[in-house]
This record gives C-alpha cells, structure tokens and sequence, in this order.
C-alpha cells in the first residue's frame, strides 16, 4: 500500500541469493543521529509528537497484514522538507497469516537489542511486537538511554526507566502498556495507544 509515511517501493529483485528492495531516497536525518545527538532527554511533548506521528502509520502496515519486526530510531527518517517523521526498511516485514489449528507459525528471529520485545526472539512476533519497538524508542527519547542498558523487573519483566524521566503519570501509563513484557498486557493496536495519548 502507499502511504505518505513510508517509502514508495520502486523494485525488487534477487541477486546472487540476496533479496534487495530498491525504495524511494528519503532526504532527512535518522533518528537514532538525533537521539545519540541530544544533550539531555527529550521533552513530553517531543515525545508525543513522535508517537502521534507513528501510531497512525503502524497502524496503516497492520491492516496491511505485516508487521515491521525491526522499528527502531535508526530505521525513520525525519523528512528534511516536511520534518515529517517516515519509516523505512521493511526488509524484515513478515506477513501475518491466518493461523490454522495446530499449525505453528514460528519465524527466524529478527530484530535489534533493546527494541525487540521477548516473543520476537523466541520467533513468534506479532502486531504488539511493533508497539513495544515504538514504546521502547519513546522511553529512549525521554531518558537519554538506550533502552538495552535499562534494568528490568525480576518479578515482571518490564522495563523500569521512570526514574530517568520527567513524565507524566498519564503518559508513563501509556508507554510502560506498550511495553509490557507480555504481549497481551499491551495495546493490541496502534489506534488503541493513538486514543489512550493524554
């Protein structure tokens, strides 16, 4: 599908058994320039101005069928014309299938440390798999950390970053949801985060 957002897919072929995407050229600065750049966390509202802008596209690739698997800052580009923000590389895109009863739909594990959430690495990703990678980027933002030098939980699992942040509770609520280590304790849509952002 074609959205203002991602990138138009000129071609694709194969060559030498490696599958190449040629994509329309981006003119902009990846994020993860602008977040190893910062000299201090990004603002709240920096923060929702990112999530605003990307929930609606993730939520246009899962009606789409697919999931991203690798959304991370280095992967969107802030548009250097429009400061819109476009998400790119979807070399990694899978097609999500209708399951079939005692059918697995196990897949190689894809993805990069600190924004790929558990159930991504034991093969099995899904539309929440995408959300955790967002909440993840937005907690880097807001803390100035990379979200793989962040502790966890041992009871939960979940990420513990609010002591690194000025955030609101309504937010922090919102962000600690998408990133819950279980996937069924996040959002289970794009649009669901989009009506719960204070």
């Amino acid at each position: 599908g074609h959205h203002s957002q991602i990138p138009h897919l000129l071609a694709y072929f194969e060559h030498q058994q490696e599958f190449y995407l040629v994509e329309e050229f981006i003119d902009g600065t990846p994020l993860d320039q602008e977040l190893e750049g910062a000299t201090e966390p990004w603002s709240e509202a920096q923060v929702l101005d990112l999530l605003r802008q990307l929930l609606p596209v993730l939520g246009f690739i899962h009606s789409q069928h697919v999931i991203h698997r690798d959304l991370k800052p280095g992967n969107i580009i802030r548009d250097r014309h429009h400061g819109k923000l476009v998400l790119i590389d979807f070399g990694a895109v899978k097609e999500i299938q209708p399951q079939v009863t005692d059918e697995h739909n196990d897949t190689i594990s894809i993805g990069t440390r600190g924004y790929t959430p558990p159930e991504q690495y034991a093969g099995q990703p899904n539309y929440t798999s995408d959300i955790y990678a967002l909440g993840a980027i937005a907690i880097e933002a807001l803390t100035n950390t990379h979200p793989r030098y962040l502790s966890v939980d041992d009871n939960t699992g979940n990420l513990i970053w609010q002591d690194r942040a000025i955030v609101t509770p309504a937010l922090a609520r919102v962000i600690d949801k998408m990133v819950a280590y279980h996937f069924k304790d996040r959002y289970q849509s794009a649009t669901a985060v989009l009506m719960d952002l204070p």
